[in-house]
């Protein structure tokens, strides 16, 4: 995580509520060797204190799970390059502007039994922002063909430790110059991220 405060003011449950808002992340383990790591949809509690996940049977990570492991969930948000002119002031850089936020504690396999009932939650809490989209459920699913996919699958728990976030949005400017910024990083070609992060610099947290 960046270390300058002044990236850092969001509080805890921002932090909860954006890692949980994009339910997606990048999951990575130390080894022996070069890290390994998964990108996984997952499941935040209100609290922030357990993320429900499930990984392919077959996944390293997966195989490195017959005790609690040692993990951090990193969760990325809007992120671009920022051009030093757009700041109007002398002296500038290039940067990149972004939000993450890291999610860090222990892993562990959950009793296969549970599959199912995490598989349906996931589904829902996704499907739910599709509406009016009629909901996908598993039981749409041939009860054997269901069966066969979930053999296939493991679900997973973190037990968060520790929530850190890092919101890099230019605080470490004068206020009129980083909106000044966030005007041209909006209708820039820079992605589909750039107005979203355009949006975050013109509110940071306090």
């Amino acid at each position: 995580m960046h270390p300058n405060p002044a990236f850092r003011q969001a509080d805890a449950a921002r932090n909860i509520a954006f890692a949980r808002e994009q339910g997606f992340g990048l999951l990575a383990v130390a080894t022996g060797a070069a890290p390994l790591i998964s990108h996984i949809p997952f499941l935040l509690s209100e609290d922030g204190a357990r993320a429900e996940f499930h990984l392919v049977r077959s996944n390293p990570i997966a195989r490195l799970m017959s005790d609690p492991l040692p993990a951090r969930l990193a969760v990325q948000g809007p992120h671009s390059y920022v051009s030093p002119d757009w700041y109007g002031v002398e002296d500038q850089v290039p940067t990149w502007n972004y939000v993450a936020v890291h999610l860090v504690g222990e892993i562990s396999l959950q009793p296969q039994e549970r599959m199912r009932d995490l598989l349906d939650r996931q589904s829902a809490q996704f499907e739910a922002r599709l509406a009016p989209k009629p909901e996908w459920r598993t039981d749409k699913m041939t009860p054997e063909v269901l069966e066969r996919m979930m053999r296939q699958i493991v679900p997973c728990e973190m037990r968060v430790d520790e929530v850190a976030g890092t919101w890099k949005l230019g605080q470490n400017k004068p206020d009129a110059v980083r909106l000044r910024a966030a005007d041209p990083l909006e209708v820039a070609k820079m992605g589909q991220e750039a107005p979203a992060l355009a949006r975050l610099m013109r509110e940071p947290p306090a």
